[in-house]
């Protein structure tokens, strides 16, 4: 090899190695964790998700279970994460329950051991088993698990009495386990229903499997007169409390008489979840698997806070420490810009990437970054994916320093700035910060308009239209020559007191 080709290879090598440092220089890789050791700050937006235990004992991100939600026509609400009524309209007298991690919906059922009176409570005066009188249209409702499902067992039960042509006419509603099925007896609640002895019983055709969920629900509808029972939304058994048990028929409607508590697992062995009392009849035509799934199908959402970086920012990838089980799904996506403002509005807000864990990510920048994730369950609806970490890579361009030995000569009106250049060689221009107080630069009174001034890359300015007799501070910063909002600290200060 002659001289002349081994001086262009090292030649080659000098330019590339001073690139590689240049770069290593002016660039500066950055992590923000969002979840894992230090858990997760506060979400921007969240729909159908909640916290849990991820990987490694830590908070995670996962979807919150299909469980009811209070509204107007809520007579009781039941989730067992406690054992409050949400619904407020329910106090409770005595309770021989225990939580248990047991759950179908949430992360605790109620445990009953059949050793006691179960969970009493007493209703409010705006329920319809806190009034004497007509009740309408009504939907109870619960989850079950039994232990063994013998014969007696008691579910729910209310007693009490009516005054009925001057004769006390006793009352119950009560749901107990008769050969393995569920019964509901009503007794005397139908106001001038005397089949039977004013007796109404529903027997479902389905067992009941020890140690197996199932969700039971008996309905009534004031327009119709069907009493219904169902068991995992089908229908069990079903009667018309109308003249002749017929449809169209002279309806006969449930009139309630003294007040009395209601007992939840008075006489039973196993768990209960989510017990609910509707003053409507469910819609019957919605999807099942909105009703009655651990988990919506549609699964849910939620977008981290916006993250204020470095002007000009690029996001390189993301790390993520997720589970995922068979079937269920995490995407991911990404945003930024330089201001979060209009990030509501889907027509000026930036576009959501997506991304995957460990990608190399393209085109993202700016000095606000987003995340955000959907989580879908499986197809049964019976697990969710959860998101224990989030790492995001990215590069920022280090902002410049300051310039050294900033001097303010005052003139009439005036102020001559004088200053050496910035020992970076990334230096664009600079700000010019100037006010009537030390370290507060809020000047609105030169020319050239208010605090801070841009400039060049300039050693000397000069300031007009100030103020004579007022003191000024001034105080100087160095910006990026790739990003003007890449600014950095201020120098040293400075002041004058401009006059004739």
């Amino acid at each position: 090899m002659n001289a002349d080709k081994k001086i262009t290879i090292f030649l080659c090598f000098c330019l590339a190695f001073w690139l590689f440092l240049g770069w290593n220089a002016f660039a500066e890789s950055k992590t923000i964790v969002l979840g894992g050791k230090t858990g997760w700050p506060e979400l921007s937006s969240s729909e159908g998700v909640t916290f849990g235990t991820g990987r490694f004992g830590y908070e995670a991100v996962e979807l919150s279970t299909n469980a009811r939600a209070i509204t107007s026509d809520t007579d009781l609400l039941l989730d067992f994460e406690s054992f409050d009524d949400k619904s407020g309209h329910f106090a409770a007298q005595s309770n021989s329950l225990l939580r248990s991690p047991k759950a179908v919906m949430g992360h605790y059922s109620a445990l009953s051991r059949g050793n006691g009176k179960g969970l009493v409570l007493r209703a409010g005066p705006e329920t319809f088993f806190g009034r004497q009188g007509g009740t309408g249209s009504w939907t109870i409702e619960f989850w079950l698990c039994p232990a063994i499902a013998e014969n007696g067992e008691k579910v729910f039960e209310w007693h009490s009495s009516r005054i009925v042509n001057n004769y006390v006419s006793f009352q119950r509603i009560e749901a107990c386990f008769f050969n393995n099925r569920m019964q509901w007896n009503f007794t005397n609640v139908f106001d001038g229903y005397t089949d039977n002895n004013g007796e109404v019983t529903l027997l479902s055709y389905s067992a009941l499997i020890p140690n197996k969920w199932s969700h039971h629900e008996i309905s009534y509808d004031e327009e119709s007169g069907l009493l219904e029972c169902k068991i995992d939304s089908r229908v069990e058994a079903l009667k018309y409390i109308t003249e002749g048990g017929r449809e169209g028929k002279t309806i006969y409607q449930p009139v309630l008489g003294e007040v009395a508590p209601i007992s939840i697992a008075p006489a039973y062995t196993g768990c209960v979840d989510d017990f609910r009392i509707l003053s409507r009849v469910i819609d019957s035509s919605q999807p099942k698997n909105l009703n009655y799934d651990k988990y919506k199908i549609d699964g849910g959402r939620f977008e981290s806070m916006p993250i204020m970086v470095n002007p000009a920012s690029v996001m390189d990838s993301l790390e993520i420490v997720d589970s995922v089980p068979p079937q269920t799904e995490v995407r991911y996506y990404v945003r930024a810009g330089d201001n979060f403002y209009n990030w509501n509005d889907p027509v000026k807000a930036p576009k959501w990437i997506r991304v995957k864990s460990g990608q190399s990510i393209k085109g993202v920048k700016g000095r606000y970054f987003q995340i955000a994730a959907d989580l879908f369950p499986d197809g049964a609806g019976r697990a969710t994916p959860s998101v224990t970490e989030i790492k995001i890579n990215y590069t920022q361009v280090p902002a410049p320093t300051a310039p050294f030995r900033v001097k303010a000569i005052p003139g009439d009106g005036l102020v001559d700035l004088t200053w050496s250049y910035s020992v970076d060689e990334n230096a664009g221009g600079y700000y010019i910060f100037y006010g009537n107080r030390p370290g507060e630069y809020l000047g609105t009174d030169a020319d050239q308009g208010p605090s801070p001034i841009k400039v060049d890359n300039i050693t000397s300015f000069r300031l007009t239209g100030l103020r004579n007799g007022a003191i000024y501070y001034f105080a100087v910063s160095t910006y990026s020559d790739d990003e003007a909002q890449i600014s950095g600290n201020l120098s040293n200060e400075a002041d004058a007191r401009p006059g004739r």
